[in-house]
């Protein structure tokens, strides 16, 4: 089943066109990891799906529910009301955190189930300990941002999302931030959630961490998906000259 649906998705930026008739979909269960130069217009995908960008033209479906329509021409967009209930079938973390600084590691996760989902603190705070245990931080419960490792907020920014129960996660370049001993940390929880088949969506630099946990690699340049498939076919045989020149330009590095 899929659980989102994008068609001939457009974008541009003043003059600039950045996303080119994009269509996609993302299955159930399923890892995708983006790969693409600086430019290519991966994260301004991600943040279309998710929202944060308004699109231009194109359709855009979760779970079966409309979320932007064509109509006369032009795309538009659900009702805030359903928008509201649509934004509930996924999560996002960012690559720079975006942790509230004056609440604590457990207030971050717990706080928007209780007041936004208006569900049971008692389940909530429950399923928060859970989360810092799979994420290995029951021991910073009462600590705040400041006082942890970029590679330990990212696992609350990844607690924090995971609270809320979604069906999908989205991840903009997560290990970005973080230093090659940090990033291993974050890249070990994605896999743990890849293995209980968490479905993600995942732009990234990390080459092999795309190859080991994807499902699917989509290659992007120029504002179009330049090539899809398994990572045995994108990663290790591309077809494309694009894909093959970001590759060993990637492996030089």
């Amino acid at each position: 089943m899929s659980l989102l649906e994008i068609k001939n998705i457009k974008k541009s930026f003043g003059d600039v066109n950045v996303l080119n008739d994009i269509s996609m979909a993302v299955n159930e269960g399923e890892v995708i990891s983006i790969l693409g130069p600086s430019g290519s217009g991966k994260t301004t995908l991600l943040r279309c799906m998710t929202m944060l960008e308004t699109v231009d033209y194109g359709t855009m479906s979760y779970c079966g529910e409309s979320a932007v329509t064509i109509e006369n021409g032009r795309s538009v967009y659900a009702s805030k009301a359903d928008l509201k209930r649509i934004h509930g079938y996924f999560g996002l973390v960012f690559q720079n955190f975006n942790l509230f600084p004056h609440y604590s590691v457990m207030k971050n996760i717990t706080d928007a189930p209780i007041h936004v989902q208006k569900r049971s603190k008692d389940e909530v705070f429950a399923e928060a300990k859970e989360l810092l245990r799979k994420t290995g931080l029951s021991e910073r419960a009462d600590h705040y941002p400041y006082q942890l490792s970029g590679g330990q907020q990212q696992r609350v920014a990844i607690a924090r999302a995971l609270a809320m129960k979604p069906k999908m996660l989205f991840f903009d370049e997560p290990t970005s931030a973080l230093d090659p001993e940090l990033t291993a940390e974050i890249l070990k929880v994605l896999k743990e959630l890849a293995a209980e088949k968490m479905t993600m969506v995942i732009v990234t630099h990390e080459i092999e961490f795309a190859r080991v946990v994807s499902d699917r690699v989509i290659f992007m340049d120029g504002g179009v998906i330049v090539e899809q498939g398994a990572p045995r076919d994108v990663i290790d045989n591309p077809n494309n000259d694009r894909t093959r020149a970001f590759l060993r330009k990637m492996a030089g590095e």
